[in-house]
Parts: structure tokens; sequence; C-alpha cells
């Protein structure tokens, strides 16, 4: 029989040991689910060749694909079940909540240490923090803090299912809780005042309507001629486009595609964009709020547009969509949006918006930034 197949079928079966409430579980500890994953990068040179960039840096595209997989397991050991010797879920990636940059260097020579650990949990969801070090002059050093928000499936992740609760030791996991509660209260907020959803605040509108000002001919006193202000671009001169065919090898177990794949080809896009935006190599500063809204099937073409949506001296903001175009049906579907803060090493040309559209991309860029800059 065809291993996939069989692989399922065995999923199936646990569908008898789930949970019928979250009480049916027992309760977990932070520690129950901390995990260390070395990456050898220093002593094993014959892993660089996948982490590599042409400038002898690393790939971070890749790195987001290891955190991606660390969430999915701390989340299976979150959800052991002892007696099954197993997991009975299915760990699927609801949404990168942020992740922040301590330093903008990964060297490609140096033995790299990701850690991570449980440290909220709703009914269904989870949240996993995870950091990451990098060996250097001996002591590892900090690259990055990441947290992720990861959902439980029944075992053919066709509906949510019940996660175990989980338990505070002391007052530091006490903290992480009440961080993880805050998060949460946080996410549900910003969607709520989303722009796409409620009129843009007041301060906004000014904003908006002294950047439509300058950009008015002074000579023809007409709304409909505007002039680019110097050392600017217009919004539709700053986009980048990129089209993925989804191939099999990066599906994950239930047949669709790796969202740590997702997550690298927008990355790269975004970059990219950044790039030949600023007219140099920017580094990232962190990657903000990326949603994952639906499962992309294998064989779909995943069609990528990245957009410069807001600049602040050296920094650019850039947001990537990425859909899902069917050629047989037409039907263009979004599955994520991503969110990226780099900064370059110089002063960049300030983007500017032409249409309401994309004054209401600009202010959204501009929350995110000012969400992931200046707190």
């Amino acid at each position: 029989p065809n291993p996939e197949n069989k692989a399922m079928a065995d999923r199936v079966s646990l569908s008898s040991m789930l949970a019928k409430s979250q009480q049916d579980l027992p309760a977990r500890r932070m520690k129950d689910s901390y995990l260390e994953v070395h990456l050898p990068l220093g002593s094993e040179p014959q892993l660089r060749e996948k982490y590599l960039t042409f400038h002898n840096t690393v790939r971070f595209g890749r790195i987001l694909e290891d955190l991606d997989s660390l969430a999915v397991l701390i989340s299976y050991s979150h959800t052991y079940n002892s007696a099954l010797k197993r997991s009975p879920l299915s760990i699927v990636t609801a949404l990168v909540d942020k992740i922040d940059m301590r330093h903008h260097v990964i060297y490609p020579d140096c033995d790299i240490k990701f850690s991570g650990r449980v440290t909220w949990v709703g009914r269904t969801s989870i949240e996993a923090k995870m950091h990451m070090s990098q060996y250097r002059d001996g002591a590892y050093a900090p690259v990055l803090d990441a947290t992720f928000v990861m959902v439980a499936r029944d075992p053919e992740n066709k509906r949510a299912a019940f996660v175990n609760p989980l338990k505070a030791d002391g007052p530091e996991e006490e903290k992480l809780l009440q961080e993880g509660e805050a998060n949460k209260s946080r996410r549900v907020e910003l969607s709520t005042a989303s722009l796409l959803k409620v009129a843009p605040t007041d301060d906004e509108r000014k904003i908006i309507h002294s950047l439509f000002l300058n950009t008015l001919d002074t000579n023809t006193v007409s709304f409909r001629s505007r002039v680019l202000p110097p050392n600017s671009v217009w919004m539709e001169d700053a986009k980048l486009k990129g089209l993925e065919i989804c191939h099999p090898q990066e599906r994950n177990i239930f047949n669709r595609i790796f969202g740590g794949f997702l997550m690298r080809k927008a990355y790269e896009l975004g970059w990219a964009n950044a790039c030949s935006y600023g007219g140099c190599r920017p580094n990232l500063v962190a990657v903000d709020d990326i949603l994952f809204q639906k499962p992309v099937e294998i064989g779909s073409l995943l069609l990528l547009s990245s957009q410069v949506c807001y600049t602040q001296g050296k920094y650019i903001q850039v947001r990537v969509h990425s859909e899902v175009f069917d050629p047989l049906t037409r039907q263009h579907n979004t599955t994520n949006v991503f969110h990226y803060t780099f900064i370059s090493d110089r002063d960049v040309p300030n983007i500017i918006p032409k249409t309401y559209g994309e004054s209401m991309l600009y202010l959204d860029g501009k929350r995110h930034f000012n969400q992931t800059v200046e707190p």
C-alpha cells in the first residue's frame, strides 16, 4: 500500500483518542515542552551549503523554516499522550506573532542553538516562544526572539481540537502566561481596528491629507495633476511580484504546502524589493503578524506580490501578499499577508501613496512599523 495512505489511516485511527473537553486533559508545565536544537554550522561544514547566501551570510528564509518546524515540535511535546507514545493531534501554524532580531548578522561558520517552549495556551491554540543564539568568542550570543501561534486540529486536519492546559511554576512563568493573554487581546484589538473595517484615526487622516497636499502641482491648482516631491517614490513604482508552482517536495504530512516554505519565499521576495528600493543590501529588523488564512494545496500557483508601504529614515516597511490562483476555476484566494521591517545602511527615499487604497496600505504599514520599532 501507498505509505502516505497508511500514514493517513494511522492518523484517522487516532480520532477516537481526542479529548471531549480541555478539562479531560492533564495540565502541563512549561518545562514539559522545552526543546533545544543545535544546528552545527561551525563544526559540520557540509551543512552550510543549504544555509548560505551568495554573500556568505546565512539565508534567513531557511531560519524561518527551522523556527516553523521547531514550533510544531514544541506543540507536539506539549500535547504528547504517554499511552499512545505520540500526540493524537495535527498541529498547524496559525500565525507568526513577532520575530525580533537582536543581532543583524548570522554567521555561516558558527554553531546555532534554537530553544523554545509553550508559554500560553487557549482552548485549541498554543503560543510557542523561541530563541536563537549563535556561538561566538566562546559563548552563545542572542540572535533573535520569535513568538508563533499554533492551532491544534483533529488527526485529519478537519476541525479544531483541545490542547492540554498549561500550569505556571513561579512568578517568571506567571508573567509569561500574562504576556500570552495580553498578546491574544492585542491581536483581537488589532483585527477589530483594521483599516479594512474601520476608518483611520484623526491623526492618520491628517498625515494622509498632508501627503496629498505635498503632491499637488502649485501651478495648476487642480486635484488631478500630482507631482512627485523630491527624493520620493510613488507607491505604484515600489512593487515586486513573484510566482511559485507548489511542488510535492514542499508538502507537510497533510499534503498541503509547508508553512515555513511560504514564509521563506515571501521573505526572499520582500527582501529583494527592499534591496532594490534602498539600493543596498538591507538588514531585517523584525517580522510581524504573518497570518495563515488558508492552507495552500499542492499543484496550486502561488502569486506573491510585495509592496514597500512605509518608509522612515533608514527603515523600509514591506508588505507581502500571497494568493493562490487556480488556473481551472480562475479563482484567486488570499492565503497570507506578511509584514517585514528592514533597515538600510543609508536614508531611503520617501514612499508616497497616490490613491486612497494606497494611503490605507501606507497607514497600515506605519502601524506595523510603530509596533515593531518604537515600543
